[in-house]
């Protein structure tokens, strides 16, 4: 393998693992600071001051940001499958960090999801510098 396209892939896979772990991070955050009810727009206003939620706003901000340099030079079909190992992180971490039930049928597609994300991980990824 050429040096660089092996940078190219190293790159591609750092920036994926960004991508995840952002949407992952963010969306805990978020959840874990928003109020039970939101019922006005000052509502929504007051709920991005709370710490948590700022910080999860933040991590999604970041999320978009990799993503978006991410879908610059990498295949669209390998980028998808690929970051969405996020979905089986974010159940795990629903499960675990905020007691939610998730039913047999969830984890059962959440096992499809990371076998097609693994199915997707094996095959090269199209990337142009």
């Amino acid at each position: 393998m050429a040096t660089g396209t092996a940078s190219l892939r190293a790159k591609t896979w750092i920036c994926a693992t960004v991508v995840v772990l952002s949407n992952v991070f963010g969306n805990l955050f978020l959840k874990r600071g928003m109020p039970a009810q939101l019922s006005t727009p000052l509502d929504y206003i007051a709920a991005l001051f709370q710490p948590s939620v700022t910080l999860g706003v933040l991590l999604l901000i970041l999320w978009m940001l990799s993503r978006m340099a991410l879908m610059s030079w990498a295949d669209l079909s390998f980028v998808l499958p690929i970051t969405s190992i996020g979905y089986v992180i974010s159940a795990m971490m629903g499960r675990f960090f905020l007691d939610e039930h998730i039913s047999p049928q969830r984890w059962a597609g959440t096992l499809l999801i990371m076998a097609g994300m693994a199915l997707v991980s094996f095959t090269p990824s199209r990337t142009t510098k």
